[in-house]
């Protein structure tokens, strides 16, 4: 969503010359948040375009509707909002069955407890750090404390492979302090990796540097 949208291409392949893990792919629906951004389409052409991972964001009412129209690929993660009023068991089991990794994403009013009736169906949890919907939004305040909370929480649940994921406004210098904090995957956008008046060239081993504790 950061990215060059003219030339998403050219983008996609230079930030695997550069070494980033995965692609992050907000997937908004206007309905759950006030939105719209990349569909299936997209990720069909991401596929297609490059062997790197997707880490795919649903921001959406509908999971089932979008991921009818598009396949995982085996290394993909999907993650769904903890916030929908349903059950996640045959969703996770479709998505791990394809090879791909399962989280909940949680918005920064939500509390980690909202997770408890989803244990085991989970890898990755999201941590939202801002109102999530657009790209620049502000850090909510106070929201990092939430990260050292959610390991704490999943450590005293047995869940210690539970991947922790940050999610809205991660600078590198936030990045460092969750890193300390139990945060393993890192998304970097406008405050990261995408900074104005500066390459990816300069920003991404910055960024890296700073969650390599």
């Amino acid at each position: 969503m950061c990215s060059d949208l003219m030339n998403l291409g050219a983008d996609i392949d230079f930030l695997k010359e550069q070494g980033v893990d995965w692609l992050h792919v907000d997937v908004m629906d206007a309905h759950f948040v006030p939105n719209l951004t990349f569909g299936p389409d997209f990720i069909k052409a991401m596929h297609a375009r490059t062997t790197q991972p997707l880490d795919i964001h649903l921001m959406v009412t509908d999971p089932e509707l979008v991921m009818e129209r598009f396949e995982l690929r085996k290394g993909d993660c999907l993650s769904v909002h903890v916030e929908l009023p349903r059950s996640f068991n045959e969703l996770s089991a479709s998505v791990r069955a394809q090879g791909c990794r399962f989280g909940l994403a949680v918005n920064p009013e939500t509390p980690v407890k909202a997770l408890e009736p989803h244990i085991g169906l989970f890898d990755t949890v999201t941590l939202m750090l801002v109102h999530p919907g657009y790209a620049g939004a502000k850090m909510v305040e106070g929201i990092m404390d939430k990260v050292a909370e959610t390991r704490k929480w999943l450590d005293s649940r047995g869940l210690n492979d539970v991947m922790i994921s940050v999610d809205g406004s991660v600078s590198a210098e936030r990045a460092a302090l969750m890193a300390g904090m139990g945060a393993q995957i890192f998304v970097g956008g406008t405050a990261g990796i995408y900074r104005k008046g500066m390459s990816l060239t300069d920003t991404i081993p910055t960024f890296r540097k700073a969650i390599s504790i």
